[in-house]
């Protein structure tokens, strides 16, 4: 506990002195990045010490807040969600000393300050176990966001993405209010240690609460609507922590407070795995239809959300049913994936503002070739687009093969869970099909063929620090796909902190045997790669590689405009799946004989955010302005108003 105190302080301290050197730019950049790589290194060592040691320690002290006290539990639970918080925001530091070096200097102590802010505040969310300091820190990790999405202020994009994202992370932080309030016993501190489970319907209101207020920040569909709007807008390297970390913290405080609610009814879980369900095939959909780089890779992260919330619900489902064996295999699929996906993420968004800092766009249409000019940064983004495809021998395929396995398991001839089982199996078979399909799509786009545009003339390798950067997560995701079996005993260490200390024997049975073949299967493909590699090397060594035609396909001099554009690729998909995505085209109207010129284009609709959410931000509008005449402008009303709300809850109270 002390060394994750430690990083604190120095994530707290890095902060004020890179806002405290607002007029000189270098200075706050050394600060920032200086607290955010010691604090990674500390904090790290702490939280895999107690992984893997399957420890428990707590700090309480005094804290003059009504109802709070600064308690703090670090258990194996909160040690697994430290680890990518850690490992990502010291890569991203270290990567945005470069990204944003010589990139609106004046705003940097700000741009430093808010992004230890938001690591602190991430930090202590896991640690918290008291209901007020959490949502203390809650606040602060939504207001430290806020601002870095906000970094480009003068784009109408990013102050749309703002808005957005304040709003539906203020809706978020009112349902866990209620949620925290039901499980709290009247009077006292509201300390997790106290909270019980509320009887009757009350406690399907505090998962239901909970569950919309952490859906709200990880973004599963519907809830999603500020993520595709705030990840883009974001710097690059916060965006990898956004999406990588931030909005992993919605599926910890949701295991947090399952824990409270324990036994679970079968619906919840059903509703849980319907969730996921949608998301994964939604969120795979969009991201197809997508037309620039970072806003792809913000709806994949709705899918991958998807894909953790149906480990959740079948493992919750298996409780219910007493099948604790499918419940370790689901749940490590699911905690295993948001581990995963923290990895490849981070390095996809990484990949991608190396290409938008080199080039000045992410639109994919204006892409391509810049493999040869980005040599190290087309093979990172190629070795995270295969990992978040789930193939192997890649992290990504790791905990799609635990979820996988979970499935069948739930078809089994004695299990009565095989419905939901079939629904994991076609949903993780569809989106791995469709996510390659995606990520063919982008990568290739980006780094392969010829150049759309002449943005990318003067494109060139991403600087030492962000390459470095990109080097950790890369190192992750090839270290958990070549030894899936290392995961074993952390998983189990979780488990057993959510399931009781005989789940670490289910998951060895059922897991050690299908992980160790993944293991010996991914070092067996890796070596034949490095030795086709090598004789590759050696039949070339001395050889000068020839140029010569190939042939033209009856296209003797082909320009740019004539190979397969993004859109080409994808649109067989998109026409297949129109009535989910409503993709829009902009045809030209020709008129004349010989026209000059014509523009074709195509859009993909923003299916919940116009279907639901602007009809009721409309009707609420108008009741708002029903009610207007409330705001006299007068004080003495406004305190009027106050003591009637006073009078009216403790008449409530009594």
């Amino acid at each position: 506990m002390l060394l994750l105190l430690l990083s604190l302080g120095l994530l707290l301290a890095g902060s004020a002195l890179a806002v405290l050197f607002f007029r000189r730019p270098a200075a706050a950049r050394a600060a920032g990045v200086a607290a955010a790589l010691l604090a990674s290194v500390c904090g790290l060592a702490a939280s895999l010490q107690t992984l893997f040691s399957g420890g428990f320690s707590s700090l309480s002290l005094p804290w003059p807040v009504p109802m709070a006290s600064f308690s703090l539990v670090l258990d194996p639970l909160a040690a697994f969600f430290l680890i990518p918080i850690f490992l990502l925001t010291g890569a991203g530091a270290l990567y945005g000393a470069g990204y944003l070096d010589g990139n609106a200097r004046e705003r940097a102590g700000l741009a430093w300050g808010a992004f230890d802010l938001l690591s602190a505040s991430m930090t202590l969310v896991v640690l918290s176990a008291n209901a007020v300091l959490f949502m203390t820190a809650w606040e602060l990790m939504a207001l430290s966001s806020f601002l870095l999405v906000l970094f480009d202020h003068e784009r109408p994009q990013a102050r749309k993405a703002g808005y957005l994202y304040l709003v539906t992370g203020a809706a978020g932080a009112l349902a866990l209010l209620l949620a925290f309030s039901l499980l709290s016993p009247s009077g006292g501190p509201m300390d997790f240690a106290r909270f019980a489970r509320p009887g009757g319907a009350a406690a399907a209101a505090a998962f239901l609460a909970a569950l919309c207020g952490f859906g709200l920040k990880a973004g599963f569909i519907p809830l999603h609507v500020w993520l595709p709007e705030a990840h883009p807008a974001a710097p690059s390297h916060v965006s990898a922590v956004m999406s990588g970390v931030m909005i992993k913290m919605g599926i910890y405080g949701l295991l947090r407070v399952l824990g409270f609610l324990l036994p679970w009814p079968a619906w919840w879980g059903g509703l849980i795995l319907a969730f996921g369900a949608v998301s994964a095939l939604g969120g795979v959909l969009f991201a197809l239809a997508q037309h620039e780089l970072k806003r792809l890779l913000a709806y994949s992260s709705v899918e991958n959300m998807g894909l953790i919330l149906m480990g959740l619900g079948l493992g919750m489902l298996a409780v219910s049913d007493g099948d604790y064996a499918l419940a370790a295999l689901s749940f490590s699929g699911a905690l295993l994936h948001a581990l995963n996906h923290s990895l490849f993420k981070g390095l996809l968004f990484m990949g991608a503002g190396s290409v938008i800092k080199s080039t000045g766009t992410g639109e994919l249409e204006a892409l391509g070739g810049l493999s040869k000019k980005m040599p190290v940064t087309a093979s990172y983004f190629l070795l995270g687009s295969a990992a978040i495809s789930g193939l192997p021998p890649f992290n990504g395929f790791v905990s799609e093969l635990l979820l996988g396995l979970a499935g069948l398991l739930a078809l089994g001839p004695r299990s009565r869970l095989a419905p939901w089982g079939a629904v994991v199996i076609v949903s993780l078979a569809a989106v791995g099909t469709l996510a390659a399909a995606c990520f063919v799509k982008a990568s290739g786009s980006v780094f392969l063929g010829l150049p759309r545009s002449r943005r990318t003339d003067g494109a060139r390798e991403a600087g030492r620090p962000m390459l470095a950067a990109m080097a950790v997560p890369a190192a992750g995701i090839a270290l958990v796909g070549l030894f899936p079996s290392a995961a074993l005993r952390p998983l189990s260490a979780v488990l057993g902190s959510i399931l009781g200390p005989g789940a670490a024997g289910f998951l060895s049975a059922y897991a050690s045997v299908p992980l160790a073949c993944a293991g010996a299967a991914a070092a067996g493909l890796a070596a034949l790669l490095l030795a086709l590699w090598t004789a590759r090397a050696l039949l070339l060594r001395g050889r000068k590689p020839g140029a010569g035609p190939t042939w033209d396909c009856g296209y003797a001099e082909p320009t740019p405009r004539m190979q397969y554009g993004a859109s080409s690729f994808s649109q067989p998909l998109t026409d297949l799946f129109q009535p989910v995505i409503r993709v829009i085209g902009r045809y030209p109207r020709i008129q004349e004989y010989f026209p000059s010129g014509a523009s074709f284009s195509t859009e993909a609709q923003p299916l919940v955010y116009n279907t639901l959410y602007t009809p009721a931000a409309r009707r609420i509008r108008g009741l708002a302005y029903r009610f207007s005449w409330l705001q006299q402008g007068r004080l003495q009303f406004y305190i009027m108003y106050i003591a009637a709300a006073l009078i009216g809850l403790l008449l409530w109270k009594l």
